[in-house]
Parts: structure tokens; sequence; C-alpha cells
């Protein structure tokens, strides 16, 4: 019997939560819960990772002091492609910047004039996104950055978590591979690919797999602490009840939707690169070929703008709102929101630009978003079947957005497969079993998804297919191009 405890950082929010694995199934409990608030410093969008850091310390002193857990490990799994660069000192030389500053603003057009789209693709095999660390580091040496001239160690936010329990400065794979400087197929970093931009490569930490044991908390009670899936979707994946075959494929459902297959080699070729797809490192030597989609972070953005107007509602409202709304009134691109900040008004202006009426309600607004996600699924959909060149007969939608019955039940509609929807807190579940295989309890991903469909329930969903899903995704098509 095993005791971990796993911190989960997303976008939006983070979370302690402790697993128990006995007789094959594991329990789990929250333990603390806290915000992701990013902060601004000047004009540069960063995260609080000083505070972060204290909500983690808190976790521990939770499970250790109030529980009186006696834990056999401790991993953490954030969001991708952030990173905290350390100085001589082993201090961070400055603030964690957020994917979403506009420093990335027209980066990855800099960057292609020095290496072409086709080259960085053969090296890495990673989605073209400003969001990505290759094009974080290009702005900061573009801008002279001070602060890359003094780095001397490159973190991924988890292992800069890891590095501050332990004293062990290594980069984790699946994290690592979101940085669009590793090469996938080698399972290395991509050194040349920086020697190119004129980027410092020597700051570039060991790598380890999933589930190595880093070493021991340097405070007390020192517990072991283990590199898991350190990138969210990764430990998602791993969590995912899939059961042998390859006709299923997954979406990670939360402030973004990673929809994918799980395969043993990645696809790195003109198919792969037209289509903009994603070749990432999963638990258990695993690829991920998927695709990042603006998942609920739209409905997120909308509702804090509503709350600023004094329209206050929880998701559970605006779920229930959406699905008495006025149906496809509007269709966007989810992909073609990045920024945060006053999205009803970018929602409309996008609506005007495609010929297209905007919503006129707070529900139509909420339907909206759902519905353009369903429709987005299923064009991520047929590419999947192209490149894995496989039938996909089940979706497996994890996450805290397999939460939301109405936008599973869309997925389910617009795409004619049959959904599986669970477990919700699967990051969580994943970050704790990978620990698990690490720890020697389980062999493999097999073993892992044994435990999953055993400890947890999935719903299944069925597809009622409609002559009005297949109109809007036709308009959504020529919409998309």
């Amino acid at each position: 019997m095993g005791q971990y405890l796993a911190f989960d950082l997303g976008a939006e929010s983070g979370r302690a939560i402790a697993g128990e694995l006995s007789n094959g199934q594991l329990a789990v409990d929250e333990l603390h819960r806290f915000p992701n608030t990013p902060v601004r410093d000047g004009d540069a969008l960063c995260w609080d990772t000083d505070r972060l850091w204290q909500e983690i310390r808190r976790g521990l002193d939770v499970a250790v002091r109030e529980r009186n857990l006696a834990l056999d490990g401790i991993g953490v799994d954030t969001w991708g492609v952030d990173f905290g660069l350390l100085g001589a000192d082993g201090q961070l030389v400055e603030k964690c910047r957020h994917y979403r500053d506009s420093r990335n603003n027209g980066m990855v057009e800099k960057v292609f004039e020095c290496v072409p789209r086709e080259e960085v693709f053969q090296y890495t095999g990673i989605q073209f996104m400003q969001i990505n660390s290759l094009y974080q580091l290009y702005s900061m040496k573009l801008a002279g950055s001070p602060a890359l001239a003094a780095a001397r160690q490159f973190l991924n936010i988890p292992d800069l978590f890891n590095y501050w329990l332990t004293g062990v400065a290594k980069s984790e794979t699946t994290i690592a591979s979101t940085t669009q400087f590793f090469n996938p197929a080698a399972m290395d970093w991509a050194p040349e690919l920086l020697h190119r931009l004129d980027l410092p490569s020597e700051i570039l930490c060991p790598l380890i797999p999933p589930g190595t044991l880093l070493g021991r908390m340097l405070e007390p009670p020192h517990t072991p602490v283990y590199a898991t899936a350190g990138h969210d979707t990764a430990s998602a994946v791993a969590a995912v009840p899939a059961q042998g075959g390859d006709n299923w494929c997954y979406i990670s459902s939360g402030t973004w939707s990673l929809m994918g297959l799980e395969i043993d080699r990645p696809v790195i070729d003109s198919q792969s690169l037209a289509l903009n797809f994603t070749n990432e490192v999963g638990a258990g030597g695993k690829i991920r070929l998927l695709k990042n989609i603006a998942g609920l972070w739209l409905l997120q953005e909308c509702r804090r703008a509503w709350s600023l107007e004094s329209s206050e509602y929880s998701y559970e409202e605006l779920t229930l709102m959406a699905a008495e709304a006025r149906p496809f009134a509007a269709a966007i691109d989810p992909d073609a929101f990045l920024e945060p900040g006053d999205m009803p008004r970018k929602i409309a202006a996008h609506c005007r630009d495609k010929a297209q009426q905007p919503p006129e309600t707070h529900a139509e607004y909420a339907r909206t978003i759902l519905e353009s996600l369903a429709l987005r699924y299923r064009h991520v959909l047929e590419s999947l079947e192209a490149l894995g060149d496989r039938k996909i007969e089940v979706i497996h939608i994890v996450g805290g957005g397999s939460r939301n019955a109405l936008l599973n039940q869309f997925v389910a509609d617009c795409t004619g497969r049959r959904v599986v929807a669970g477990p919700s807190e699967a990051t969580a579940i994943g970050n704790i079993l990978v620990q698990a295989m690490g720890a020697g309890e389980l062999s493999g991903l097999d073993d892992v998804r044994a435990v999953v469909r055993k400890s947890f329930a999935p719903v299944a969903v069925e597809p009622h297919p409609s002559a009005e899903w297949e109109r809007a995704y036709e308009r959504y098509r020529k919409m998309v191009g």
C-alpha cells in the first residue's frame, strides 16, 4: 500500500491531492485548493511562482501535520511551455513569464527568418504556437534580455518546483517535449536548432523519464520526490481508462483541450506538418500525437468579463443557461483567441468578421462556445484518423471539463462517436500512479489504467447525430477553411 501526494497546477487553479493505492484500487482526497492568478510586473504578464510555492508548502503541511499522512512520494505537474531561468546563485533571474504575454507576438515569423518552418518541425515535431518556449526565449534574445544573458539553467515550471523541493535540477521529458527544442525521435534536446538561433543550449538540464526518483525533500519529513509526468496533459493521458486496441482517442478537457492519439513513434512528416499537429512525450515511453485547442478558457474569460459587469455565474449556471439557449446561433474558431481580456467583445467581432450575427445573450455566448468546441473536435478527429490511419470509435474525455455533461453530449452528437467521460481528476490520478510506477508498485501503463478502471466509474454518452449538426459542421468547415 502506497500513499502519494500530487500537486496539480493548472492555468486557473492548483490542488494538492492525496492518493492511497491499495489492492489495485486508488482512493483520492483533495487536501488543498488554491487559485493560480497571473500578476503584472510592469508591462509583463507573469506567474506568481513565489505564491504558488507557498501553496505547495501549505499543501504539504496539510498532508503531513494535519492529516498525519506517511507519504511514499510527492509529484508535481503543471501546464506546459513556461519556464524559470536560474542564475549562477541558483535563484530565478527574473519572474516566470506567462505564455500569454505579449512579448511572444510575431516571434514565430521571426524564427522562420532564421530557420524555415519545415526545418523547425523536422527537429521537433511540435505544433507551431507562439506560446512555445522556443519563441519566448527568442523574444528575450531579440530584446537583449539581461536575464537570458545571466541564465545558467533552464527549468520548466514543474522542474523548477522539483528543484526547490530537492535541490536537483533535471528536466523531465514530458514537459521538456512542450518547449519546441526537444526532439521526440531522438528523445533528446535539439541543440542544433538553438545554435542556429543563437540561443544558449548549455542552460539545458539533463533529461530524465517520468517516474524517476529525484531524491528526498530538503526539508523534513524528507519525503521522496518523483519527477512524475510533469506535463499535466501527459499525466491526464496516463489516466485514460482505455483497455487495449487503437480505436480510441482522448480529449484532456479544461482550460485547454488537448485532443490526440497515444502512439509508439512520432509522426513527423509533411502531412503532420501541414495539419500542424504536435508530437509530445507521454508516460511509459509513448508519444502523444495531439492538437492543442483553446478549450474552456473562452468560457472562463467570458465569465470573468461578465463578473466585472456585476453578472456573476457559476460554471454550472452557465451550462444550464447554454442548454436552454437558441442552438447554432453562431460558430467561432476557438483557436482564434489567444490573449486574455474582454472575451465577449472579441467573440462578437470574430462573428461579424465571419459574416455572422454575434450571440445576443450570455446564454447564447456560452452555447456558442460549447458548440464550437464540439465542431472543432470533429475537425481534429478527422485529421487524427488520417494521420493515425485508423477509425476512431470512442472518444475518452478526461479532466475537469469531463464534468460538463452538455459539452460531452455535443461532442457525441457532432462526431457520431461514443464518448466516455471521466475521471475528472485524471491529471492528479495520473500524477499519483506514475509516481507509483517509479516506486515499483505498478509495472507500466497497462497496470495504471487497470487501476483507473477499477477505481473510477466513467460515464458513457451515446451519440444522437442530426441534420442540424451536419449543417453546422459544413458551415464551420467553410469558415475555418
